[in-house]
Formats: structure tokens, sequence, C-alpha cells
């Protein structure tokens, strides 16, 4: 049988694992940051960049990974890339100075940028287009929340015995999954132009100038977003930054549209549900971000929590790894993707509004409902969204259409965590620095999140016009685009064979 037509579990557990590992990675660190600063002397800078760095390097270069598993190969660019990925973990974990971290940290997010959208697309060439497959990117885009959440604890455990071990438990993990992807992987994984991935010249070959130009422009955007946070600091810098951006972009479009084998087919982007779902992603990951980032710095900062009481506290969270492979599939098979997801949105809009007015003293138990629908929301929101992101597109183009996702997304926890901390700083500056003073910019910061699931919901709402005119079949029918406005049929197959 075909692999798009079959797929064995083990190997989306492979795949899963892989999201996991890149979701705590991430997690993990955000709790060890304080105990790294305190052993190696780091200054508040440095000790930004040392969580910047990841951020920059997968934001920068996720649009060219994505496209390169089309080119290259996908099980080529997802093997090497978990490679790199073990090998700058490790590097990480011996560290003996910032720059180090910083440089480990950078090519590590590099390396994620190449992994995440290639497991991905392979997920999405593995399984007919239709109730598997629908099936098996929700499981993925919750085995991925729940990797953050997870890895809280997890980095919370891993800091009392040492921060090196939150370096070192992902290098262990990635070997694990390294042996099992070897054997797991589909072979056979032709690059979509048909000429194979030594063919770099000549009208099917590898756009180099392309690559470049959207790789530059990518990293320039992300660095100048991530200076947002830095409020009126540097405003110079952060304006350069987004100034060359954004003349790179110029000039990325220009290449494309002349090359005759572009590294992004520009027409992709007509695809108004897979844009919707993009757009989508980067306003509700960017919210669910900064509403964690503003909920940590006050439990942490202004209540005094320790760092592993903070991580139990947002566990909850987590719970969208139980939803999103058993609630999300039987709410798509009714309602479609486009209804599931504005669910979501405006279920996070009452999750983050619950919490605007946030006083000295709140008790866990006032605290939970909001973490408890930040959860549910996550899972009703991300899993359609991957689904709107990627169904209908052209085999060929699936990196690329996962790629694109991925950049979305974490431009969007760039842009909501210096959102946040932009506000909070404007909000803070000037006045005595009591707990009265921060709480009041605690809640300015949290109208960030908020205006980001309100814009979010608008966006979802504008593909509701389109759906009763693109809903497929049911289970077993075949493929084309209206699954992303409408799917049906989820629940009714698994994703086994």
């Amino acid at each position: 049988m075909s692999p798009a037509r079959s797929a064995p579990v083990a190997l989306l557990l492979v795949l899963c694992g892989t999201v996991f590992l890149e979701g705590a990675d991430v997690a993990m660190l955000a709790v060890a940051i304080p105990s790294i600063r305190a052993e190696l002397g780091l200054s508040t800078g440095t000790a930004a960049w040392v969580m910047s760095a990841y951020v920059l390097g997968y934001a920068g270069f996720t649009l060219l990974g994505g496209r390169a598993a089309d080119l290259l190969g996908r099980r080529r660019m997802f093997l090497g890339s978990l490679v790199v990925f073990l090998l700058f973990s490790g590097l990480g974990g011996f560290a003996g100075d910032g720059a180090t971290l910083v440089v480990a940290r950078f090519i590590t997010g590099v390396a994620a940028a190449f992994m995440t959208p290639a497991a991905m697309s392979i997920i999405t060439t593995s399984y007919e287009e239709g109730p598997r497959r629908n099936r098996a990117l929700l499981i993925f885009a919750g085995t991925s929340a729940a990797g953050f959440s997870l890895g809280l604890v997890i980095g919370g455990l891993l800091t009392e015995l040492g921060w090196r071990w939150v370096f070192f438990a992902p290098v262990l993990t990635s070997a694990v999954i390294l042996a099992a992807a070897v054997r797991l992987l589909p072979r056979g994984d032709r690059a979509a132009s048909g000429t194979g991935p030594a063919s770099l010249r000549g009208p099917r070959g590898f756009d180099l100038p392309g690559a470049a130009a959207a790789a530059g422009a990518m990293l320039l955007l992300a660095y100048g977003i991530l200076r947002l946070e830095h409020a009126g600091s540097g405003l110079r810098v952060t304006a350069g930054a987004f100034a060359a951006g954004l003349a790179l972009l110029g000039v990325f479009t220009v290449i494309e549209r002349r090359s005759p084998a572009p590294l992004v087919r520009l027409g992709i982007f007509r695809r108004a549900a897979m844009v919707r779902a993009d757009l989508g992603a980067l306003l509700f990951v960017g919210s669910f971000f900064g509403f964690q980032f503003v909920v940590t710095l006050y439990l942490q900062e202004l209540r005094g929590w320790s760092s592993l009481e903070t991580a139990l506290a947002l566990v909850v969270m987590g719970c969208d790894a139980v939803l999103a492979p058993l609630l999300t599939p039987l709410l798509v098979n009714r309602f479609g993707t486009v209804r599931v997801a504005l669910g979501g949105f405006l279920l996070a809009i009452v999750s983050y509004g619950l919490f605007l007015p946030i006083g000295p003293d709140w008790t866990y138990a006032a605290m939970f409902p909001t973490l408890l629908l930040t959860g549910v929301a996550f899972a009703l929101v991300y899993g359609p969204l991957a689904i709107a992101a990627t169904d209908g597109v052209a085999p060929g183009e699936q990196g690329l259409a996962g790629g694109l996702l991925h950049t979305a997304t974490q431009f969007g926890s760039a842009v909501g965590i210096s959102a946040v901390t932009a506000v909070y700083g404007l909000a803070v500056a000037g006045t005595d620095g009591s707990p009265a003073a921060a709480l009041t910019a605690y809640r300015a910061a949290l109208l960030v999140p908020v205006a980001g699931v309100v814009l979010g919901a608008l966006v979802m709402a504008t593909g509701l016009r389109r759906r009763n005119a693109r809903i497929r079949p049911a289970a077993g029918s075949g493929g084309g685009s209206g699954q992303a406005e409408g799917s049906r049929g989820v629940v009714a197959e698994g994703v086994s064979p």
C-alpha cells in the first residue's frame, strides 16, 4: 500500500516525540534561566539572549526549513536536523560562558526550524488526506502544546538536580527518537522537483538567492520583534532591523516572481484558508505566550512563588494534550475546523478576560478557571488551524505549508512576549516600583493577549461565509481544498492502517 494511504502508529509516535521535545526544550530553559544566570554570572542582556537566540534561529529559518524538506527530501532533512539538535543541545550543557550558550541555542533553534516542518510534512504525506490525516495532525498539535506545559514541570525538577540537565535531557531523548526514526521514516522520499537533492542549478534546482533573501528577511524581522521589549531603548536599531527586513522581503518577492523554480510559489498565498489559518495561529500563539509570560512574572516576582511551584500551577494548561486527540476530533467532525477554531478564540477571550482584575493575593482556586479554559482553548484552536493550513495543498508543497504555519507561530510567540514586556515596561516606568504599581502594570500587559484573541476571532469569522459551499463529504471522500473550511469525518477513523 502507498505510504500516503497507510502509516504505522509508531511513525506518528516518533514524529510527536520530536515536537514534544521541541516544546519541552523551550519550556525547560525558561524555568532554568535564573539558575544559569546565577552560576555563570550572566548579565541581564546575555540571559535574555540565551532565550531569544533560539527564537531568532527558529523564526529566521522555518520557512527555508519547510521548503527544504520538499526539495531536498523530508527524511534527509528530518534526520540531519535532529542530529544537529542533539549535538548543540549537548554543547549547551557543557557551556561555561554566556556566548557559548547563545551560539548553542541559536543553532538548536535553526535545527528545530528544519526538523519541525519536516515532521509535519511527513505526517501530511504519509496519511491520506481526510479523517486519518486530520486525527494525526490533532494529536501532533496536542503533543506540541503538552511538551511546553509539561516541560515547565520537567524543567523545574531537572533544575533542582542542576541546570545542565535541562540540556542533557534533550540529548538523551533525541538519541532515542533518532534511533527509532532511522527505522520508521519512509524511504525513497524524492525531492519535489523530481530531480533529487544533487541538482542545485537549472530550472528545477534549489533557489539559492531566494533562500538567502528569505533567511535574511526572517532573521532581521525576528530580531526587530525581539527588540520591541526594550521599548524606547535603541529605537534606531529596532527600526533599522525592521526596515532592512522589509526591504529584503521585497527583494525576495522579486526573486520568486522571476525564478523558474521559486523557493516559495507565490500563488500558494491565494489559498484563503491557509492564509487565515497562519494569521490565526500567529495571533493565538502570540496571545498564549504573552499571557503565560505575564502570569509567570506575577506568580514569581509579585507573589514570590518558586519556579517549581509556578510550573505546577500552570501544568493544568496542558489539558489540551488529552483534549486535542479526544474531544477536538468530535467537534471538528460535527462543526468543521473554522467553527471549532472560532469557538476556541471566543473561549480564550473569556479566559484572559477573567484574569484582568487579578489581585495581589488571589488564591490558586481563583486563577484555576482561567488556566483550565486557556488549555481548552488551545486544544480547540491549534489542531484545527494545522488542518486548515495544510489541507488540499499538493504533496510537493506540504513542507512549505508546514513551514509557513510554524513561521507564523514562532513570530507569534516572539511578538506576544515582546509586546507584553514592552507594555509592562511602559506601565511601570516612572512609578515607585511598589507591588501596587507592578500589579497595575501586569493588568495593562494582560490587555495585549486579550486584544490578540479578539483580532484572531475576527479573522476566523471571515471563514464562516464560505463554510457551507466548501464542506467536504464524510470519511473516505476524495481530496480537495474544502476541508480547510469545514472538515468532516475525523472521528470515525483512527491513525493506524
